[in-house]
């Protein structure tokens, strides 16, 4: 079993990995007579690429359908009927529906920021329904994975061995390390795998009787025995140098001494610098450019560094500072303390800076034409007269009671 989860593990990571030469691959591969499903998984909110990886010569687009349950009556069709279909990814919200959230470029499919509800069959075919091949796509949930942190002695998680099937955990290569020249952290994500004899042969995977935990080959009653194994993720530090920055030449070298030695040499950031003003007690969060969940990513606060050790989400009950599993810095409830420049690392370099600045609401004069100035005199009047009512009402009863008193003793 070791030696299938390494195997595995090399093919998931050269598969996610690699850089396919792109040529004329549709003569090289026929589409096969019978439907089958390759088998992948990821983690949420990740970005994946599914290549069509067969179609007739004189198909000239492909149309991407979307199934969560095979043969299910509800299917969505990804596409605009051209095969041309193209997304900014900056442009992409988190969340958002998986019509907003996906691309076609070279007839393949592209989906960002994926979810779990993302999970199902995709298949690439025409738009008169005719299909050259498909995909069994498995979204694991961040939300209740698994943390090791192998610097305090902690492990990953063990094989679980039942009669009928075993799960294991594939781990992806270490990322590289997230900082220079200072102590950083790496990262190796695993995904949760089953292997068994009782999968259904219809889904193609990369070894044989093994695939993803969420994939529609796994039979029906191990999904609740499989729900008790989450993915996981390995951290550990680690400690890079710095490449060396390129040496001036030597006409601008000398000028930057001069204007050094007079002193008025500028304090130029060393990486692009963003501000940004946010309301007191409300929630910000703060994303590296051109990170990826897959990438090595660490955070600075200043000259404080923000280890996963201490800032990853899960790590400590009621974190109002955090990292979520997707590299994103979280702030809630930001206070005046939050106020500072914030720098971010992606895989050994520092890329980018974020000056925050925290805003107070400022105390509004009220006049007594304000709309709440008016309410309130008006509910203090009516008030006023209410009680008064009232006022005159019991002493009018005393002094009937009283009246009618003096009159019975006459």
């Amino acid at each position: 079993l070791l030696g299938a989860a390494i195997l595995l593990s090399l093919v998931v990571v050269l598969q996610a990995y690699a850089i396919e030469k792109k040529g004329d691959v549709f003569k090289k591969m026929p589409c096969p007579a019978f439907l089958m499903f390759e088998n992948t998984a990821y983690l949420a909110d990740m970005t994946f690429e599914l290549p069509c990886k067969c179609k007739p010569e004189e198909a000239s687009s492909v149309v991407w359908y979307f199934q969560k349950n095979l043969h299910s009556h509800e299917t969505t069709v990804l596409t605009d009927f051209n095969g041309t279909v193209v997304v900014d990814s900056s442009h992409v919200r988190p969340g958002s529906d998986l019509l907003k959230r996906f691309s076609i470029r070279m007839f393949s499919l592209i989906v960002f920021q994926a979810q779990v509800r993302d999970s199902g069959h995709y298949l690439c075919g025409t738009k008169e329904g005719l299909f050259f091949y498909g995909y069994d796509v498995d979204v694991q949930l961040t939300r209740q994975i698994t943390v090791a942190f192998l610097d305090n002695d902690q492990h990953v998680q063990k094989d679980y061995t039942k009669k009928e099937f075993t799960l294991f955990t594939t781990f992806w290569d270490w990322t590289s390390c997230d900082r220079c020249g200072v102590r950083g952290e790496q990262r190796r994500i695993g995904l949760c795998y089953v292997q068994s004899a009782q999968l259904n042969p219809r889904y193609r995977t990369a070894l044989p009787n093994v695939t993803s935990c969420g994939s529609r080959a796994v039979p029906a009653h191990f999904q609740s025995l499989i729900r008790l194994r989450s993915p996981e993720v390995a951290i550990r530090s680690c400690l890079a140098p710095c490449l060396e920055k390129e040496v001036p030449e030597e006409g601008v070298q000398s000028i930057s001494n001069m204007v050094y030695k007079l002193g008025r040499k500028p304090q130029l950031p060393r990486v692009p610098i963003q501000y940004h003003s946010q309301p007191s007690q409300s929630d910000l969060v703060i994303k590296c450019p051109g990170a990826r969940p897959e990438h090595a990513v660490g955070w600075d606060k200043g000259s404080v560094r923000l280890y996963l050790s201490h800032y990853l989400v899960g790590v400590r009950k009621h974190m109002r500072v955090f990292i979520d599993h997707g590299n994103h810095l979280h702030l809630r409830r930001v206070h005046r303390r939050d106020a500072d420049t914030y720098f971010c690392w992606r895989d050994g370099k520092l890329v980018a800076g974020f000056q925050l600045s925290v805003t107070f609401q400022p105390r509004r004069q009220r006049s007594l034409t304000d709309p709440e100035s008016i309410f309130f005199m008006r509910a203090v009047g009516i008030s006023f007269a209410v009680i008064t009512g009232i006022f005159f009402l019991i002493h009018m009863r005393r002094w009937c009671c009283q009246a009618f008193r003096k009159l019975a003793r006459l």
